[in-house]
């Protein structure tokens, strides 16, 4: 398995408080993203309206692992699934040169 770590940036907004705003980037970005290793918070900020909190946002860095080469646990991006296109049907898409 593979030490090394992609770094993506994420922001994410919630009414109901910053914490739930992580949850909220962390949900959305799992949905794209495989391996979620991790999640730093860079910067909080809300906005204000009548002297209230009314939607918190935050700018996360999520952190998940790279797939490996033959022999990983990842493999090397040749498995059917990552070989589909847009479409669903199968391709080349995403195979590695060699």
């Amino acid at each position: 398995m593979s030490n090394i770590a992609k770094i993506i940036e994420v922001v994410a907004s919630s009414r109901e408080g910053w914490e739930d705003a992580v949850r909220t980037a962390v949900r959305e970005a799992s949905r794209t993203v495989r391996g979620i290793t991790g999640v730093d918070v860079q910067d909080w900020t809300a906005r204000v309206e009548d002297g209230e909190l009314v939607n918190y946002k935050v700018n996360v860095k999520i952190a998940f692992g790279i797939e490996g080469e033959a022999g990983d646990e990842g493999g090397t991006g040749d498995r059917e699934e990552d070989r589909r296109d847009s479409s669903g049907k199968k391709g080349r898409k995403g195979r590695q040169n060699r």
